[in-house]
């Protein structure tokens, strides 16, 4: 048990160790084995447990802005890794040979799919992908297969050296000729170091129009930014941080601030909001600027019925309308010209922004407090980027990042540059932040696409598209950070073709589980 924990948690907690998931899951699968030749009773605690510790061990951190929440994700988390681990002990019962780990794979890597693309709760910050975000020269190929690739890269090399040392543990290697010895040697060294080759043979080349972005980190405490630093404050102390930057009035520039970095805006009613008024004023002192910045965005409604499960009702005139009101975590982006695009974040986090099957859960919720509960974030159906002066930016709001799939829309919308806007600080000085930045880098390499990172307290950064940090932040200070990324056209394979490595494992799950149900699988498998 402690021995996975360690190896799976590894590449999340120490920089550079994405390796080790080639080799993490062994204990794992030495356990279930004994556990089956010594008929071991009730192993389902002893691999839910483990799963438990290696989910404990690397997320942690969530516990410092919710403990329920934090126990919450890592119980649900573990009991669903428990629930794919054990349908391969009951399929290895009714299949013999490599089927049932062929299906153990192909299980897990479906149900990451179902996590980053269809899950209401969703919680995929352990996809066994994500193990190389900080370990990048070994992936350049995920801008062909995506993270996904990553997770069946961990199960091909993990399965491939298990089969090795079962064969030389019962004894079977030894009745192989020299030709089936070579093979079994030579295919697992390919599944282990083949990507490996692969990745250092990748270069990424393709040239674009350069952009100067400015970045400005205002680091402002998450818990004492609402009621201790006043909106006016905030924005003048913004706007002086960003005037510290070395302004180029002979191009365009992409300025960028936080993630809710505002509050109390009114969808119908941006122009005349302070903190839009305000920054019209900075950007008519730099007339060839754009500016991106997050909001809490209210979008009010008058109709008879609720337009969606998630709104407010803020009261009823006398023809029986209601006024509704719909929450976002938006970003806007707006420039000298007065004009704005807006963008309403799409993956929301479970419990403070998205309530999962309102239509269960909200009354609920309204029941157990007595009465009616601010609605939490509908989202935006359908993504969309922004406008910066005919140049598409796709801009990730904080949790958006770590959906790979899902940010490769913003290219598929035209986005010639991604933009992240963050507040990690809800989680303090723990790995949720390195973490976090590191999977920017994950989306730089899917979709080749430079990548500026915005962060209140950091980390912000400018990652170019192979996932190399050109230029970091320090974490919890003040900084403003300049540089220049390149707006490019093109279209990775993953971008243009999706996760086929998701969808071609959902088939082979479906196909050898219904397999298993066969009738006669069992009997045959007994044959002598």
């Amino acid at each position: 048990m402690l021995a996975f924990a360690v190896l799976m948690s590894l590449p999340w907690l120490v920089p550079h160790m994405g390796w080790t998931a080639l080799v993490g899951l062994l204990p794992l699968l030495i356990m279930e084995r004994l556990a089956s030749e010594y008929k071991t009773k009730h192993f389902w605690w002893w691999h839910y447990g483990t799963f438990v510790l290696w989910n404990a061990l690397t997320t942690w951190w969530v516990g410092e802005a919710t403990v329920a929440g934090a126990i919450f994700a890592i119980l649900a988390n573990s009991l669903q890794m428990s629930v794919v681990f054990g349908s391969f002990r009951w399929v290895k019962r009714r299949m013999a040979g490599i089927l049932p780990y062929v299906f153990l794979a192909a299980a897990w890597i479906a149900w990451e799919r179902y996590y980053l693309t269809s899950a209401q709760i969703s919680w995929p910050w352990l996809v066994l992908g994500n193990a190389f975000a900080d370990t990048t020269g070994l992936v350049q190929w995920y801008s062909v297969l995506g993270s996904l690739g990553g997770s069946l890269w961990v199960w091909t090399s993990n399965l491939s050296l298990f089969g090795l040392m079962v064969a030389l543990s019962d004894g079977r290697m030894a009745r192989w000729n020299a030709k089936a010895r070579i093979s079994a040697f030579a295919g697992t060294l390919v599944a282990v170091f083949g990507p490996m080759v692969w990745s250092a043979c990748l270069r990424f080349q393709e040239e674009g129009t350069p952009l100067q972005v400015v970045i400005g980190q205002p680091n402002y405490d998450p818990y004492e930014k609402r009621g201790a630093v006043p909106r006016e404050q905030q924005d003048n102390e913004f706007i002086a941080l960003l005037e510290q930057a070395d302004w180029s009035e002979d191009r365009p520039v992409l300025a960028l601030a936080p993630e809710t970095f505002t509050r109390g805006v009114y969808t119908n009613a941006i122009p005349s909001h302070e903190t839009f008024l305000r920054f019209q004023e900075f950007l008519h002192r730099h007339p060839r600027t754009s500016l991106i910045y997050g909001a809490i965005a209210y979008e009010p409604r008058v109709s008879y019925a609720c337009p969606d499960p998630c709104a407010y009702d803020m009261g009823t005139e006398a023809d029986g309308r209601h006024h509704w009101l719909l929450a976002h975590n938006s970003a806007i982006l707006t420039d000298t010209s007065g004009r704005f695009s807006l963008y309403h974040k799409s993956k929301l986090v479970v419990g403070t922004e998205l309530t999962p099957y309102p239509a269960l859960f909200i009354p609920l919720e309204r029941f157990l407090l007595g009465g009616p509960v601010m609605g939490k974030d509908i989202g935006q159906k359908e993504i969309s980027c922004l406008d910066m002066g005919g140049i598409p930016i796709g801009t990730a709001v904080c949790y958006e990042s770590v959906y790979g799939e899902f940010c490769t829309g913003y290219v598929r919308k035209g986005a010639q540059l991604l933009t992240v806007i963050t507040n990690d600080a809800w989680w303090g000085n723990t790995p949720g932040h390195k973490q976090h930045l590191n999977y920017s880098r994950l989306r730089a390499i899917e979709t080749r696409r430079w990548v500026a990172r915005c962060g209140n307290t950091g980390i912000s950064a400018i990652i170019d598209p192979s996932g190399h940090i050109l230029d970091r932040t320090a974490w919890w200070t003040p900084a403003v950070l300049q540089g220049t990324v390149q707006l490019l056209q093109g279209e990775s394979f993953f971008v243009r073709y999706g996760d086929m490595v998701g969808r071609v494992c959902v088939f082979l799950f479906l196909l050898l589980g219904a397999a298993s149900l066969l009738p006669g699988i069992r009997d045959k498998r007994r044959r002598p």
